[in-house]
Formats: structure tokens, sequence, C-alpha cells
């Protein structure tokens, strides 16, 4: 079971900050049952960090690129590892 478990890094650039994207980003993560956070970055985007099962990862995902979000998405970049388990929660960073 825990072989399935992964993390996702994701950098999602456009306006997405100071939109309430990561309160947004939080409320789905949690909804979706993942741990992890949203921060944002110096440059303007937000990296957002998600461990869980693969698929509910993959709808965050799609969630981040459904142009459904607070502001202006214009483009994700994805990363994935495996699952490290210190992560408890989802908060805002």
């Amino acid at each position: 079971m825990t072989g399935d478990r992964v993390r996702l890094s994701a950098w999602v650039h456009g306006r997405v900050q100071g939109v309430g994207f990561r309160w947004w980003t939080r409320a789905r993560a949690l909804e979706l049952g993942l741990a992890g956070f949203a921060r944002n970055a110096r440059d303007g985007r937000v990296h957002v960090i998600a461990e869980g099962p693969r698929a509910q990862c993959e709808q965050l995902l799609a969630l981040l690129r459904s142009g459904q979000t607070p502001g202006r998405v214009d483009l994700v970049v994805e990363d994935w590892v495996a699952a490290q388990g210190e992560l408890v929660g989802f908060e805002e960073r």
C-alpha cells in the first residue's frame, strides 16, 4: 500500500500570489486527503508539495491546471518522487 504513495512537487507560474491561491490549494488538498504545503516563492511562483496516493495527487495537479483557481495559472511544472512521510496536514507557508 505504501508503494503507491507519492510526493508531488508543483511550481505554479502566473498571477498566483495575493489572490487566495494558497488557501484554495490547501482546501482542495485537504478535501483529497493529502499532506503538504503551498508556499510563495520570491519570484512570484507558488511551490506546492503534496503527499498521498498517486491518484489524489494527480487530481490536485489537474485542479491546479483547471483554470478554476484564484488568480491566473500560466504553467505548472511538476516533479514526482516517492513519499517521504514526514508531512502532517496541509498548510499555507
